[in-house]
């Protein structure tokens, strides 16, 4: 699912380039939100408008949720000029970020013994709707946060969800072959 999501990121990158550069946090907060409000939507009327499922609205949230990660460390581009970046240095970012979600969740898997897989996707939507909540009210503080985990642990926490309902998918998807 690593590979699939980079992928799909790799090939936006080619067609579009780096226009998402000049998204501000609280922007691509709302693109997360999109998705995972879709999905819901989804799964609660059993049926989708939109011959897309919810596999691509999986993949945004965890490519969006990138895009947010560094944009926090590099900061918004104002120009299309300062928006652009290498293929490559896109690429450095990209695997950085999910190398580093990832070992995350392996740590993670350990001290909670893989739980996400005895839940359903519909739960992990409403965590990651959960997570968004929780971002907008920390952007609406200016990212201040008197105990709690900061912007960047909660777009960690949402590329895991969404990595987790992927992998669900698909594993459901080979049973029924």
């Amino acid at each position: 699912m690593i590979a699939y999501c980079g992928d799909i990121f790799r090939q936006k990158a080619i067609d579009y380039g780096t226009a998402w550069r000049i998204l501000r946090l609280p922007s691509l907060t709302d693109q997360i939100y999109i998705k995972a409000n879709r999905i819901r939507s989804i799964q609660e009327k059993g049926e989708a408008m939109v011959a897309e499922g919810i596999v691509p609205e999986f993949v945004g949230i965890v490519n969006y949720a990138v895009m947010a990660l560094i944009q926090l460390e590099i900061g918004v581009a104002n120009t299309p000029e300062e928006a652009a970046l290498a293929p490559e240095k896109v690429r450095e970012y990209y695997d950085r970020y999910i190398r580093s979600a990832k070992e995350l969740m392996m740590n993670k898997n350990h001290d909670y013994d893989e739980a996400w897989r005895q839940m359903r996707i519909s739960s992990i939507t409403d965590i990651i709707l959960m997570k968004i909540y929780r971002v907008k009210s920390i952007e609406d503080h200016q990212g201040n946060t008197l105990v709690s985990e900061g912007l960047d642990a909660n777009y960690y926490d949402m590329i895991n969800y969404a990595m987790f309902c992927l992998i669900r998918l698909l594993l459901e998807k080979e049973e029924c072959q």
